[in-house]
């Protein structure tokens, strides 16, 4: 069986979620015996990325422009046609950007699998046009895919609701078991010490909501510890632009886009991770978190509600006070390693989950 990816800027040490999702998800399907090629973003391959296999999965790279309206739509289009032409039995079609061009890829006679990664037009970097785009994406995505997975309950509640798409399957984003570093030199170059920094982790962009995070926790006035920020904007905006000087201003640590070693290191000799999100599907780096038994602390939006976190665990989306509270309440007390349950993220049964619906369409 012939699986060909699509509606991802690619595969591997490229920034977000749907990324890290196919990074961890399609190696383990082609251990499954599924032939997997993904197809990439040109935009976003670097020259020491010039890959043509990762882990056993296929890397094509098809043109995308670097311009965040228009790259998802024109690679989907390209990548949609390379498929047809290119003896593919399945296109796994992620995003419901991407999912605009569903009906397309069905003319043409290929069979489609959607993943539904969460509602995009709810993020603030979208204006109206954009937002009905990808509004329409994902109706046609409901409406034309022949099967169809959600990462939540909240969304597989959404597309029965509005497009009375009730036959969903609903697979959580997974998780690896974490790499517990033996090492401090990363985080000791950066200036931090064990257990003395919070963390978060993602893209600098506006609904990530990382300068409620820097201005709650800049009124802390607890000189021992330091806020860590890892990540990078795609498409430098104003917002980022913002949000870099308002981190220079309160000396927040900004390593950029980290991946590997360094991750695991911060990851291990965390104090706390944050979580201050107006949007999420599934959070990957949520999880991530957890699997490193770290206390957390998330904004109580819908996506993060379905984790099963203590109500502690949880501020006002968007209130610096109500995150201020949360912090002050976790950093009082001594550091303990949290227990939380990881079965229903596990990457291994995710995959066998997913080539059962891949022999569902295929068979």
């Amino acid at each position: 069986m012939k699986i060909v990816v699509i509606g991802t800027r690619g595969i591997p040490d490229i920034q977000g979620g749907v990324e890290t999702h196919c990074e961890e998800l399609f190696p383990r399907l082609v251990r499954n015996g599924i032939d997997v090629t993904l197809v990439r973003r040109s935009c976003y391959v670097m020259p020491n990325n010039k890959i043509t296999e990762f882990k056993g999965v296929k890397l094509k790279d098809l043109y995308a422009p670097h311009q965040k309206s228009l790259e998802a739509t024109i690679h989907t289009f390209l990548a949609i046609i390379w498929a047809k032409f290119n003896g593919t039995d399945i296109v796994h079609i992620h995003a419901i950007g991407p999912g605009i061009l569903i009906p397309m890829a069905r003319i043409l006679g290929l069979k489609v699998i959607f993943t539904h990664h969460g509602p995009d037009y709810d993020r603030k970097k979208w204006g109206k046009f954009a937002k009905a785009v990808l509004r329409k994406g994902e109706r046609l995505a409901a409406m034309h895919a022949n099967e169809v997975i959600v990462i939540s309950e909240v969304i597989k509640k959404s597309l029965a609701e509005k497009y009375c798409r009730v036959n969903t399957h609903l697979i959580f984003n997974g998780v690896p078991a974490p790499v517990i570093s033996q090492r401090s030199d990363y985080i000791e170059s950066l200036g931090l010490k064990q257990r003395k920094y919070v963390f978060a982790l993602g893209r600098f962009v506006g609904e990530k909501g990382f300068d409620v995070l820097i201005n709650a926790f800049s009124r802390l006035n607890n000189r021992a510890l330091k806020l860590v920020i890892a990540g990078e904007s795609d498409h430098e905006t104003n917002y980022s632009r913002s949000l870099i000087e308002l981190a220079q201003r309160h000396n927040i640590v900004l390593p950029g886009f980290v991946k590997g070693e360094n991750l695991h290191q911060l990851f291990t000799h965390a104090r706390l991770f944050v979580l201050p999100s107006y949007h999420e599907g599934l959070p990957i780096s949520l999880l991530e978190a957890m699997s490193y038994s770290l206390p957390v602390i998330v904004s109580d939006i819908p996506a993060n509600k379905q984790i099963d976190l203590p109500p502690e665990d949880f501020f006002q989306t968007g209130s610096e006070d109500s995150l201020l509270t949360r912090l002050q309440g976790q950093l009082s007390m001594e550091y303990e390693p949290a227990k939380y349950d990881m079965i229903p993220y596990d990457w291994d049964r995710i995959a066998l989950m997913t080539k059962s619906i891949y022999e569902l369409v295929g068979g």
